[in-house]
């Protein structure tokens, strides 16, 4: 299982594979997450690993009883691809 975490002191989700680091950078707003960037390195571009961050931050998101606003395109593209999300989106 892919676990992502909530680096709190970095507001950033992150997943760590193979000895790199993909992250999703947010701020927090009353009830909302709002990911403003998500990056994967070069790397371990085109492995999925950044449509995984993002459900596994959307899994944490949902867990504190909150809802996401895309800040980035990767972001709003993911949810768009993803319609069973809907219900997380501000």
């Amino acid at each position: 299982m892919i676990a992502v975490n909530d680096n709190k002191a970095l507001s950033r989700f992150e997943l760590e594979v193979e000895g790199g680091v993909a992250f999703a950078n947010y701020r927090l707003a009353p009830g909302v997450v709002v990911i403003t960037h998500t990056e994967t390195p070069r790397e371990l571009r085109g492995r999925g690993i950044a449509s995984a961050l993002v459900k596994g931050a959307l899994a944490l998101i949902r867990s504190e009883g909150l809802k996401v606003v895309a800040g980035c395109g990767f972001v709003a593209n993911y949810l768009d691809k993803h319609p069973e999300e809907a219900d997380r989106v501000a």
